[in-house]
């Protein structure tokens, strides 16, 4: 008697790509795919109804992102395999995604043996890059590093109080490190507090004068800290 079938419920919010898959896993003995899920707040639902093995996640999804609902399954269930699926291979993304608990990266366009063999190595446990990926990682640890002024700042904290330094709007930060417009705020919260100030302003002018100042074309100081923004102006 052979092992167990993996059990797979897919989260992406294309109808096509996810018809795809699930017709890509029903072709692949020991794969079987027990739900489907539009978007990160229905996933939380689909695989607490269904238990499955793994999670094919994508990152880009309406409401919640990939990343924010990576995380809260991964609070509730810890065993639980999340294969991220997606066309971001930027440091940011991926460290993103690393950091809430996915153990596989895999960037779309992947052929369907890597899909695949993703899914088998996450089952098992295993952590998986994708070649497109694994190198970008390999620099962004190896990056060197600097100290980080506000010691009492979290690295997502710091991170956002980066790119409020920058001029970015909450929505803007929200989509570019696939996080809710809630959850940035309640970080944005969380750093005037530490900083001592009353509003957002005072925040950006005390990392200022801090040496934070980045100007247009400029990464902020973090991509120097061990990985490459990849974000473009607008």
């Amino acid at each position: 008697m052979g092992p167990p079938d993996v059990r797979v419920v897919i989260c992406d919010d294309h109808s096509v790509y996810r018809r795809g898959l699930k017709d890509l896993f029903d072709e692949v003995d020991g794969i079987v795919v027990v739900g489907e899920a539009s978007d990160g707040e229905s996933a939380l639902g689909v695989v607490h109804d269904t238990v499955p093995d793994v999670v094919v996640m994508d990152l880009h999804l309406p409401g919640i992102s990939g990343v924010e609902a990576t995380s809260r399954l991964l609070t509730d269930q810890p065993d639980l395999g999340v294969l991220v699926l997606t066309m971001f291979e930027d440091d940011t993304s991926l460290l993103a995604a690393l950091r809430a608990g996915a153990r596989g990266y895999v960037v779309k366009g992947a052929d369907h043996d890597e899909i695949v063999t993703g899914i088998q190595a996450v089952a098992r446990g295993k952590v998986l890059l994708s070649r497109a990926v694994s190198t970008r990682l390999g620099a962004a640890l190896a990056a060197p590093s600097r100290p980080q002024p506000f010691a009492d700042l979290s690295n997502r904290e710091f991170e956002i109080l980066e790119l409020l330094v920058r001029g970015w709007s909450t929505d803007r930060i929200a989509a570019h490190l696939f996080l809710s417009p809630k959850t940035v705020r309640n970080n944005v919260s969380a750093v005037l507090t530490k900083l001592g100030v009353a509003s957002r302003l005072e925040a950006v002018a005390l990392a200022r004068d801090a040496g934070m100042a980045a100007g247009p074309g400029k990464a902020p100081p973090s991509s120097q800290r061990g990985r490459t923004s990849g974000e473009s102006e607008e």
